[in-house]
């Protein structure tokens, strides 16, 4: 990396173009809101300008703008920061320092024009990939090796930056694969969802090719829930929202109708924001309902835009899903070219009730901790994915300092179903709570691994039975991911509700049910986790920042050195509790779960 510092370096022509381009296509339906002033934030004796000024400047396109570059030269050099800091009016200081928190920005011309990244987490640990990354290696591919790329049901799985060309996901990913994509091969995902379509509702149509274009997603009921919408007033939508039960599925679990509700009692202007980030290893749920009903994603967050009075959108989606991000951008347009988004949504002021709402797609760039909200926002306004304390919320401080809803995409999408079936009947769904159905992410040693929907208070033995059964001697569970727990064997009775979950001492988090037999080497697995927190800290508060790390030693201690398990669990211990309870951000608190879970199971130092 070179020395930051203040040079005269200009940028290439490729790379001046890159920039200039970036900005002109700066999406047409976004938003300004030229005549509202900046707001004054109130902290104490303190009076902070918020963050509703930056709308006014460029700054909030820096992410796009570091991207083309990139995409343009394969890296981001010394003239083509300069260029981006005097295009959008930003320190060159400050472009580096945002440059440099993403893993997918690079500073120094690569040794190639295409770089592989090979995912070796977990689920694609334990199918091989280290082999994989070995075999590219010594064939002279330059191969980075990377945390959850979000294909752990095909698992290995590689992702190709490439230069001057669309970037390609590798599925099932084996070296004439890789050469095919470095090669430009681009192929058509196959949806991962091993269900018959009557047996789904959330995925009913991720089975049928012709849904993802705007004609077919209308012809298989496509847009009836926004007509529904629509005959509502705002405030009797959200009142279904709030009938329906429906709770946050990132894992908190919080009532989307109280969110609604919150951000609609706010002066506008509001924002939408979706969080697509969908960083946790184990979880691509979201990644399928975007590549093969994107529209569904789109038509619930017209009909939040609706109830909410926010006329902004924005979907904030990682930078390692490139036929997601392609998917979204065609339905976009499509949707604002058929007048489904924009001034005007339906035509719908012609009944009395018209509406503008509109979409803007962002894309991150390596950075689990964006997938964390707030951290999320400073990203989207161009400054580094680092989380901000709470209070305030993002329900009256959000995006640009106005006040904003966050929902991920599977929350989102149940929208439409409520808006067909009412608040009421979608709550006979489901259990307690729990209402409406869920999907769950099945990988690792699991015969047909995938996306499945169930009605919330299936059992996880039922889950795991509909696909197909765990493959060899099963010996744990690890739930909800890198931030979640393992468990054993003697949970599969366990309905698999928010209630009963946390009643039994694990999180049913992002959905992810990863399955691992006797072959797993849990020493290995648990360091990875640890090596996976400790990266993707984002370094801001000192607990996580070096209690990630020392972590991190902790379980190397133990897989490399043979210490002494009882006593590095003492250390662990108090490194959790630290982090629990004086980090700023969920990542610091759940970044020891599954660590001592492992240790709980006696899964730590077996292998030793």
């Amino acid at each position: 990396m070179p020395e930051v510092a203040v040079t005269d370096a200009r940028g290439t022509d490729a790379e001046r173009n890159a920039v200039a381009d970036a900005i002109a296509i700066q999406s047409p339906g976004l938003i300004t809101f030229d005549a509202i002033g900046p707001a004054l934030t109130f902290d104490g004796d303190r009076i902070a300008r918020s963050g509703a000024e930056r709308i006014f400047n460029r700054r909030h396109l820096l992410l796009p703008v570091l991207h083309a570059v990139r995409d343009a030269v394969g890296y981001i050099s010394e003239g083509g920061a300069n260029e981006i800091a005097e295009a959008l009016q930003v320190p060159p200081a400050e472009v580096f320092g945002v440059a440099s928190f993403y893993e997918l920005f690079t500073f120094e011309q690569p040794e190639a024009a295409d770089v592989v990244h090979v995912c070796d987490d977990t689920a694609c640990r334990i199918q091989g990939a280290n082999g994989l990354i070995d075999e590219l290696r010594a064939d002279g591919v330059v191969v980075h090796g990377s945390p959850c790329l979000g294909l752990c049901e095909q698992a290995p799985a590689a992702f190709v930056q490439r230069t001057g060309q669309q970037h390609v996901s590798v599925r099932t990913a084996t070296k004439p694969a890789v050469d095919a994509a470095l090669a430009g091969q681009v192929t058509v995902p196959i949806a991962p969802v091993p269900q018959p379509s009557d047996a789904l509702t959330l995925l009913a149509r991720v089975h049928d090719a012709a849904a993802v274009d705007y004609e077919g997603y209308v012809s298989t009921g496509g847009y009836e829930a926004l007509a529904n919408a629509v005959t509502m007033t705002p405030a009797e939508v959200i009142e279904q929202i709030g009938d329906s039960g429906l709770t946050g599925r990132g894992g908190a679990a919080f009532p989307t109708g109280f969110k609604w509700s919150a951000v609609a009692g706010e002066d506008g202007p509001r924002h939408l924001v979706v969080n697509a980030d969908e960083s946790e290893p184990g979880t691509f749920k979201d990644r399928v309902i975007m590549e093969h009903d994107p529209y569904s994603l789109i038509e619930a967050m017209t009909i939040a835009g609706y109830a909410m009075g926010a006329e902004q959108g924005w979907i904030y989606i990682r930078g390692e899903y490139p036929e997601a991000t392609r998917s979204l951008k065609s339905a976009i347009a499509e949707a604002r070219s058929k007048a489904m988004l924009g001034d005007d949504v339906g035509g719908y002021s012609s009944q009395g009730n018209g509406f503008r709402f509109d979409i803007e797609l962002r894309m991150g760039a390596g950075a689990y901790i964006c997938g964390e909200e707030t951290a999320l926002l400073n990203s989207i306004e161009g400054y580094r994915g680092e989380p901000r304390n709470k209070p305030p919320f993002p329900t009256t401080n959000g995006l640009f300092g106005r006040p904003t809803a966050i929902n991920n995409v599977e929350t989102m999408v149940n929208v439409n179903q409520i808006m067909l079936l009412g608040g009421e009947g979608f709550a006979q769904r489901g259990a307690g709570r729990s209402t409406g159905t869920k999907l769950f992410c099945l990988s690792g040693h699991v015969r047909v691994p995938g996306v499945y929907e169930v009605t919330y208070g299936a059992t996880l033995r039922e889950v795991i039975d509909l696909a197909g059964g765990p493959v060899g001697d099963l010996r744990a569970i690890l739930m909800g991911g890198a931030a979640g727990s393992f468990i054993g064997a003697d949970m599969l009775d366990v309905p698999l509700t928010i209630e009963a979950s946390r009643e039994h001492g694990f999180s049913l988090g992002s959905g992810v049910i990863m399955l691992l037999n006797d072959s797993v080497d849990f020493d290995d697995f648990v360091a990875r986790i640890a090596q996976f927190f400790r990266d993707e800290s984002c370094g801001q508060c000192v607990p996580c920042r070096v209690g990630t790390v020392r972590q991190s030693e902790s379980l190397l201690r133990i897989r490399e050195k043979g210490a002494a398990v009882e006593t590095e669990r003492v250390l662990l211990d108090d490194f959790a509790k630290v982090m629990a309870d004086a980090s700023i951000c969920g990542l610091g608190h759940t970044a020891s779960g599954a660590i001592l879970s492992a240790f709980d199971l006696g899964l730590i130092g077996a292998s030793s």
